[in-house]
């Protein structure tokens, strides 16, 4: 599927029933590439006229959802409210760190997002300042004395690599005066920051809160089955990052 081609499916979606009865019909744009997806998704909602729409909701490769649940760990870790925290995201330019940096700027943290490309990452801090208009800072994440840098003040750190890929050495964080919370969302040894576990759930480990990527699955499991749900109350809900993550604070 491409934005080329949506539109006739779309319009195959809306025909078949009337404007009074479009709750019943929900789109959902999923699929493994991630900007692939956001360009689908762009041109479904543009697709829609009038009366003529049905509730859509963009998550491919569950980035939203599972973006949101790893803001909704940070909240819970930091009391309730991340308004001023300073905040690292390791693997910011991937699709699920891209959002959960998104989503950290919209609850008014201050982050840091590293990439192994200095250039991508001040790339994505661009487009995060011009679309949130948080505090962003872009590093690379290139080694320890970087990472022990860049994360110096960092309050709360998400590492949101690719399975089995290894972010952040315990030998960092656990000399980082700063830091509370810490939330992996690999599940696939090595984990992404050493010393958590995929289970960890709030769990404490010195001063340090931890959450891994099991104990932050289960809030995404709950969020993506809320966000079907609401797809089918009316007929024009729209969900992308901020309005997954509403869902996730309401549950």
């Amino acid at each position: 599927m491409t934005p080329a081609t949506v539109r006739d499916l779309v319009y195959g979606a809306l025909f078949t029933r009337a404007p009074a009865e479009m709750e019943a019909t929900a789109i959902f744009v999923g699929g493994s590439d991630v900007v692939a997806g956001e360009a689908v998704f762009e041109a479904v909602k543009a697709t829609f006229f009038g009366p003529f729409k049905v509730s859509v909701i963009f998550d491919a490769n569950g980035a939203n959802t599972t973006a949101a649940a790893a803001a909704l760990a940070a909240l819970q870790s930091m009391g309730g409210s991340l308004q001023g925290v300073s905040a690292g995201v390791l693997a910011a330019t991937g699709p699920v760190g891209h959002r959960a940096a998104r989503l950290l700027c919209r609850l008014g943290a201050k982050v840091a997002v590293g990439s192994r490309s200095l250039d991508r990452a001040r790339g994505l801090a661009d487009t995060l300042r011009q679309s949130t208009g948080g505090a962003v800072t872009p590093f690379a994440a290139i080694g320890e004395a970087e990472l022990t840098e860049a994360l110096k003040d960092s309050s709360v750190i998400i590492s949101a690599g690719a399975a089995g890929i290894p972010l952040l050495p315990a030998s960092v964080w656990s000399n980082l005066p700063a830091l509370t919370t810490l939330i992996d969302l690999n599940a696939v040894p090595p984990l992404g920051i050493e010393g958590v576990e995929a289970a960890d759930k709030n769990t404490v480990r010195g001063t340090v809160r931890t959450w891994g990527a099991l104990g932050v699955g289960g809030t995404k499991m709950k969020i993506h089955k809320k966000a079907i749900q609401e797809l089918f109350v009316t007929n024009d809900k729209v969900l992308d990052a901020e309005q997954v993550l509403e869902l996730g604070r309401s549950l």
